[in-house]
């Protein structure tokens, strides 16, 4: 297996991956509209980076960030906005490959700390982090106000 960063040739992949997490949320599983993931990813003001898990030709999953500032006084953080792993290769080392590749993607870039969230009642993923020894933060609630 390897990581490594999405280019836009991987457009596809992504868009039936986002349609895979919402459909694991419990939504339509629908592929992304793939003109707004080449904006998002490979635009002329990038958003994000995805990075692939891919054994051959198979993706088995991704993870994407981006960088926050200011973390703490005038460093930078990096955010995981997503962490996914395709059904039939969980349990298989892939998350903890992709979580370490978003780790160093932060020392690489100087960032003080990354961060993320996982949904309350997603306790697989509750399981998987508490594993890396982090509490979840009490004291920062999390606000989504829609646009």
């Amino acid at each position: 297996m390897r990581i490594e960063r999405a280019t836009e040739a991987d457009t596809e992949v992504v868009s039936r991956m986002l349609g895979e997490v919402e459909a694991y949320y419990g939504g339509a599983d629908t592929p992304a509209d793939t003109d707004q993931i080449r904006a998002a990813l490979f635009g002329p003001q990038p958003a994000a980076t995805v990075l692939l898990a891919r054994d051959g030709d198979s993706v088995l999953g991704f993870a994407s960030y981006s960088f926050l500032w200011p973390a703490a006084g005038a460093d930078r953080s990096i955010y995981m906005k997503e962490l996914y792993v395709r059904d039939e290769h969980r349990r298989g080392g892939v998350a903890g490959q992709l979580m370490e590749a978003v780790q160093q993607a932060g020392r690489d870039a100087g960032c003080s700390r990354l961060e993320w969230t996982a949904d309350a009642d997603n306790p697989p993923a509750l399981h998987f982090y508490e594993a890396f020894g982090v509490e979840p933060r009490k004291d920062k609630p999390f606000y989504r106000l829609p646009l």
